[in-house]
């Protein structure tokens, strides 16, 4: 695979290893020239409407404490007004909990040094650097002139189209005591959730105080990192640690003498790069840079922790920093709106790399391509991309993540993956993607382990920030700069790629001090609010859904979590942690338990049971299987059912085998009562729709471990390392039934809606039968999980009266079933004065249910159209 960037080709360079901690300099006397050419991008590339020259209609604001109102006319006109203070927020004693007093000093203590730390800020935010323009002053000259501290962002320019012109706010803190009276039993943890409110509220404040607001707060990428203006480059970095620092590149030949950094007294790095004599920037678009700093653990060239875009070189291990920004008619415009967010969430999972049929890393181009308009085909409504964020060690699967602002370059460039974005959005696609706050890579060249020499920059010292089965680094959430980092990188993403939402990765991990580890949550509450309670992580992710919610109010944030913490998607006004899904984890885990039991084995009591143990008022996303259940080392769920007779009895031309129908049936069956009860979303990996033979197994070399011994690689393969969609379109393979029905589960869900209904009841789990009935919304579902009892006249409940039909019927023959039920029968309630209740319902009425299959009957009267594929 090759990608192309200003010109120059990179072949992609599989590391050997997973690299750990490192002081390597490395040689920079290759001088490889990223400078752009005329011709060097295949396409139009996005026009960015903050470009001071854009010659666009748009309208432009200085940012300040001004904010946009629309205008008195009705004209769509809009002008300037102060922004209103936020309401004076209420400061809570905290007390703790009265068991945990040192927790309780230590978080004072922590809090004291944070507004020592933002006192200092302040005054940083105060110097009037003399090299740009006065347009990026820090503060305002009113403020300068009556002595007083008060923090404007740097002034950068600002546009917004006119018909996309909306409030930049974020509501304040509510009162917090909503979650009360969703569930009295917190009461009895009160202290607890009072105090890490109380925590929440202080940050808020504290960032009110001395940043302008949260809004303003996550714009640190408008500070950090490279910044662009008319008179040059300002490149800061925050980096309290090092000792000196300079900034070296192909730009200076990477000489460390030619742009010496200076640095304030609160360790941030910084330098201005005037324009060259002809207007050019000073560092060309497409060209290497890093950071040259003296550290306590040595001399070290490290990439920007702002940076936007890295590349591994030819012949290189550590990645290298892109300063990418191309000229305006070579960046990508966006030129569909971004979807409304669907009432349900049907949520394809996908990763780029692997998502092509052939053995290599497919690219953004292809995915967007190729794989949407499957996508969109199958029947869902969004898709959620993994591996977004810049990792160096591709069989991490993207959760080591080296640069967390960059796109990962493997599959092309950040306008590519802006184009592919955009085409979501057209074909009514939501992107969500799978971000990473929960940890970070443990490399030290182009990692932040270590950044500035020291083992507490970004994340906690010592053993607390280092997590043994990950072997990666853990961020101290209490940081003042964390925080503006993490939270600028979510806006970031939201902002400048307009993804739809996250998939907050590894959220268990964050939220206790044990990450989750040999711990088994049982629900007893003590679990949740206690010492174990990492409750600077806990604030941050009040923070960071407070930020999502409020400058995008149609993004989606799920949280993948396993313990269960209460009020996980309770909004953070009512005293919640604010997310809008928690994906359903529980439910993966009980049916591999199942698999490896015998059919006699299973209860329905015990399917039931854990498909519907979900918290009242908080939503969560079901799935059957992840990408989790696909790696090496495990089976996805058509594996476990079907194993080798996967590979020679797949052919219709065929005779099939008792196992492969088995598996067959149960895979329709897992899915279809996964998505009927599990949640309010669904979820499944790219592939296992059609039940995808083979697991993932990333390209890897032999690894030698510090005793000598070697683990064996597969020869840097790919080729478990791909997706063969072709499997589930070929015609005269039984893989294509399977994906029929997964296609046809999609649109029944899309006709009918059943996963929002409120409506929701299990009227039938007969352990003898082997059968459940339930009804959800206007539709009953009727399972029969016995392997070989089929059950003529059967009577189900139901609600409501009326004439049924069929709408999904697992055994149909398109969906290689064996065609037992005749779709043209219709299914007529008996009366309450007719007969008797029946399973606790005021109706019923008679279906055949044949051996392992599950049909879906709809009240006819509610049926809008007919389900068509």
């Amino acid at each position: 695979m090759v990608y192309t960037i200003s010109g120059i080709r990179f072949p992609a360079v599989s590391p050997l290893c997973n690299r750990s901690r490192s002081n390597f300099t490395g040689n920079r006397s290759s001088n490889i020239s990223l400078l752009p050419t005329k011709d060097s991008f295949s396409r139009k590339i996005f026009a960015g409407k903050s470009s001071p020259d854009s010659d666009s209609p748009s309208l432009t604001v200085a940012a300040s404490n001004k904010i946009l109102v629309p205008g008195s006319q009705g004209d769509g006109s809009f002008s300037l007004t102060d922004q209103l203070d936020s309401p004076e927020t209420v400061l809570e004693d905290p007390q703790g909990l009265h068991d945990v007093d040192n927790q309780t000093m230590e978080n004072d203590k922590k809090l004291k040094d944070e507004e020592n730390f933002v006192e200092s800020i302040r005054g940083y935010n105060e110097v009037q650097h003399e090299q740009e323009s006065a347009a990026s002053s820090l503060v305002g000259d009113d403020s300068r002139a009556q002595g007083k501290k008060a923090f404007v962002p740097i002034a950068k320019t600002i546009t917004i189209e006119k018909d996309e012109v909306r409030p930049r706010t974020i509501p304040p803190p509510g009162p917090g005591h909503g979650i009360y009276e969703i569930d009295r039993l917190l009461n009895n943890h009160r202290e607890h959730l009072d105090y890490r409110y109380g925590q929440y509220k202080r940050l808020r404040e504290a960032i009110d105080k001395n940043e302008g607001g949260l809004e303003v707060f996550s714009r640190g990428y408008e500070k950090f990192g490279f910044i662009r203006s008319d008179t040059g480059i300002t490149y800061r970095e925050w980096a309290p640690g090092a000792k000196s620092a300079a900034l070296i590149g192909d730009f200076n030949n990477w000489n460390p003498n030619a742009d010496v950094m200076t640095r304030n007294e609160f360790g941030v790095w910084e330098i201005f790069l005037p324009n060259n004599a002809d207007g050019s920037p000073p560092i060309p678009h497409g060209s290497r840079v890093k950071i040259h700093m003296d550290t306590p653990s040595g001399i070290k060239d490290s990439i920007p922790a702002w940076i936007k875009f890295s590349v591994q070189a030819p012949a290189e291990i550590p990645y290298n920093g892109i300063y990418y920004d191309p000229p305006e008619e070579e960046r990508y415009v966006f030129k569909h709106p971004q979807p409304k967010r669907p009432k349900s969430l049907r949520i394809y999972e996908a990763h780029v790399g692997m998502s092509s049929t052939e053995q290599k890393i497919n690219t953004y181009a292809n995915f967007r391509d190729d794989v949407l308009p499957r996508i969109k085909k199958l029947g869902y409504n969004a898709v959620q991309i993994m591996a977004i964020q810049e990792h160096s060690y591709y069989a991490s699967f993207g959760y080591h993540v080296t640069n967390f602002f960059a796109p990962s370059s493997r599959c092309g460039t950040p306008d590519d993956l802006k184009s592919l974005i955009d085409k979501a959005h057209e074909l009514g696609l939501l992107v969500l993607m799978d971000i990473v706050h929960s940890h970070a890579s443990n490399n030290v060249l182009d990692g932040l382990n270590l950044f500035d020499g020291t083992d507490s920059h970004y994340f906690h010292s010592g053993s607390r920030g280092y997590h043994w089965m990950w072997d990666s680094r853990l961020f101290n959430y209490g940081s003042w700069e964390v925080l503006r980092f993490l939270l600028s990188n979510a806006r970031w993403w939201l902002e400048e790629y307009k993804f739809d939402g996250f998939r907050f990765d590894g959220v268990t991990s964050m939220m206790y001090t044990h990450h989750g580890l040999q711990v088994a949550f049982t629900g007893n509450y003590t679990e949740y609010f206690g010492l174990a309670t990492d409750v600077d992580a806990v604030v941050y992710l009040m923070l960071v859904n407070d930020v999502i919610h409020g400058l995008f109010p149609e993004a989606v944030s799920i949280g993948e979590d396993v313990s269960g913490m209460p009020a996980f998607c309770i909004p953070v006004q009512d005293g919640g942690i604010g997310f809008d899904y928690r994906l359903h984890m529980a439910i993966a885990d009980k049916w591999i338990e199942l698999l490896k039991k015998k059919d006699e084995d299973w209860r329905m009591g015990d399917i039931i049971h854990t498909l519907t143990n979900r918290r009242w008022l908080e939503k969560c996303i079901s799935y059957a299987e992840s990408h989790d259940q696909a790696l090496v080392g495990d089976k996805t769920i058509a594996f476990w059912l079907m194993d080798k007779d996967m590979y020679d009895f797949m052919a219709l031309d065929r005779p099939s085998t008792p196992l492969v129908d088995r598996g067959i049936a149960l895979h329709k069956m897992i899915r279809l009562i996964t998505m009927g009860l599990g949640g309010e979303g669904y979820l499944n990996f790219m592939g296992n729709e059609f039940g995808h033979p083979e697991w993932i197994d990333f390209p890897r070399g032999d690894r030698l471990l510090p005793d000598g011994r070697i683990i064996p690689g597969n020869n840097n393969s790919y080729d478990k390392c791909r997706r063969r969609f072709d499997l589930g379109d070929a015609e005269y393979l039984r893989y294509h039934g399977m994906q029929e029905f997964d296609r046809a589960m999609q649109h029944v869900e899309e006709t009918y809606g059943f996963m929002t209904s409120e409506h929701q009841y299990v009227s039938r789990k007969d352990e003898g039968d082997k059968v459940i009935v339930f009804e959800r919304g206007n539709l009953v579902f009727v399972f029969n999980f016995h392997w070989t009892n089929s059950y003529s006249d059967y009577r189900v409940g139901c609600f409501k009266p009326g004439k049924y039909k069929i709408v999904l019927d697992s055994d149909d023959a398109i969906f290689g079933g064996f065609n037992r039920i005749d779709h043209s029968a219709e299914y007529f309630s008996f009366s309450r004065e007719q007969d008797k209740w029946h399973d606790e319902r005021p109706r019923s009425f008679l279906v055949y249910a044949p051996c392992r299959t599950a049909v879906v009957y709809a009240l006819v009267e509610d049926e809008l159209e007919p389900v068509r594929l």
